[in-house]
């Protein structure tokens, strides 16, 4: 590959000080950062004059099935209401449609300065390898960095949470009763295979493994998962302690706490994450943090389905691995990395007043960026140094935010919205712009996403008033369990 010298801008080097030099691109890599003037015989000049580059964002936890649910999600939802009463929207869905989510996202993500995801999809009423590799094959050709991890369990919410289904009656009670998912030996079985006969290059887009949530996951399974990551090196995320209500149902399923579970099943690892983990104990951070395991912090939804503010200063400083994400589109209403950043620094400064407790701006970027690469697994991903991984996002250093300019990496924290940004690379490829994703054809893609949201919306049309019917139900059991505890 012909050799890219980009000059002309002022770059986030190191993840520390913005400088005006140069960068030397060879192949996927960052091969040099050179002084300002200095040229390379043979490589071809990319002028960014105008321009601020930083590492793009790397988004530890979202689900790209999300996409098509936009907006089907009510603003009174809590964690376990949206999962009783949206699941039909991810019902009578074909691969295509996987595949168009994760165009979607990846399209989203990259206009607003993400290069990277560890994407926990979904496909009802459990993975398939078609599944799995059709959602690998579109990041592929869109040309975002992700893992694509089967979000899988064997127990349906009613089967779940100990005493739930008594809370219903009548033919309800029935209908939700009668809801199953595949047995987990299957499911593991339909993992191994899609995971170990990988459809594309393992550079940019790589395996995982989700099982959604630890309530939702017999012993067996968890533990399955568990050897499925150690034998393949596979990155592992479940949703961890996302609701308070999750916890109280441990206690009860369990007579344990959440992380408690996972490490006396041997879950916990290098490369297990967990997302949320608004209600952690000291313990449970002991725990992940003796692991070696990670978190990612995802503010927006967690405010969005009313979970809480994860105590992201008590994780960071007892050694947990700390990335951010978004969420999905649904229950954060888009995949917008910057907001997700500003928000893990600004919430931090609703528990204390001593600054000292503040997730600070350095701090911030940090997680957003090198923290969310561990999660993914990728090594020397999330800044610009030589050696590292040529993802770069273009900023207009003459965008508003910008004007004037006192501590540039403050101003990004703090204000950036994705609106400055100009152009994004991605392993050495140019994947954005002049205001357009350079690997699809948007306004296809815009058409489809219509026309597949108008179809579910009418396939599902029962199942979304039975949904709807049994989230009221399971909001009275969620409320009458946390004012009893």
């Amino acid at each position: 590959m012909t050799k890219t010298l980009i000059h002309g801008a002022e770059v986030l080097v190191g993840n520390d000080q913005f400088a005006e030099v140069s960068l030397l691109i060879d192949g996927d890599r960052i091969a040099a950062i050179l002084p300002k003037g200095e040229t390379v015989a043979g490589a071809k000049a990319l002028d960014a004059s105008g321009r601020l580059i930083i590492p793009g964002l790397v988004n530890g936890h979202t689900h790209s099935h999300g996409a098509l649910s936009r907006g089907g999600v009510p603003d009174d939802a809590i964690l376990e209401t949206f999962l009783s009463g949206s699941a039909w929207l991810n019902v009578n869905r074909s691969h295509d449609d996987l595949a168009l989510c994760a165009q979607l996202s990846a399209v989203e993500l990259i206009r607003k300065g993400c290069t990277a995801c560890f994407d926990l999809f979904i496909e009802l009423p459990g993975p398939t390898v078609e599944g799995t590799h059709a959602v690998a094959h579109a990041y592929h050709e869109v040309g975002l960095r992700a893992v694509v991890a089967p979000m899988i369990a064997d127990q349906t919410i009613y089967q779940a949470l100990p005493g739930l289904l008594d809370a219903f009656d009548g033919p309800l009670k029935d209908a939700v009763a009668a809801l199953s998912l595949p047995d987990w030996d299957s499911t593991m079985a339909v993992c191994s295979e899609a995971l170990r006969d990988w459809p594309v290059p393992m550079d940019r887009v790589r395996p995982g493994i989700g099982p959604t949530i630890p309530l939702h996951c017999s012993d067996p399974f968890l533990q399955a998962c568990a050897c499925l990551s150690d034998d393949i090196g596979l990155p592992l995320q479940t949703h961890l302690a996302e609701t308070r209500m999750q916890q109280i149902m441990a206690q009860r399923k369990y007579g344990t706490s959440l992380a408690e579970h996972l490490s006396e099943l041997g879950v916990l690892s290098p490369r297990f994450s967990g997302a949320h983990g608004v209600w952690l104990s000291d313990v449970e951070v002991a725990l992940l943090a003796e692991a070696e395991a990670g978190i990612s912090h995802n503010p927006m939804s967690n405010l969005r389905i009313g979970s809480g503010i994860a105590p992201v200063r008590r994780m960071a400083d007892a050694g947990v691995t700390m990335g951010i994400g978004t969420d999905a589109s649904n229950t954060s209403d888009g995949q917008n990395m910057f907001e997700a950043t500003r928000l893990a620094a600004t919430l931090s400064r609703a528990h204390s007043i001593d600054s000292a407790a503040w997730v600070r701006t350095r701090e911030a970027f940090d997680m957003a960026t090198i923290g969310s690469a561990r999660l993914l697994g990728f090594d020397r991903l999330g800044q610009i140094a030589e050696g590292w991984l040529a993802d770069l996002v273009f900023l207009d250093a003459s965008y508003c935010h910008y004007t004037p300019r006192r501590a540039l990496l403050d101003q990004i924290v703090f204000a950036e919205t994705g609106a400055a940004v100009r152009e994004v690379m991605i392993a050495g490829r140019m994947v954005f712009a002049g205001d357009r994703i350079l690997t699809l054809d948007e306004t296809a893609l815009r058409s489809r996403a219509f026309a597949a949201a108008e179809r579910i919306t009418h396939a599902n049309a029962e199942a979304r008033v039975m949904n709807a019917a049994a989230a009221e139900v399971v909001k009275g059991f969620c409320l009458r369990n946390c004012a009893a505890h």
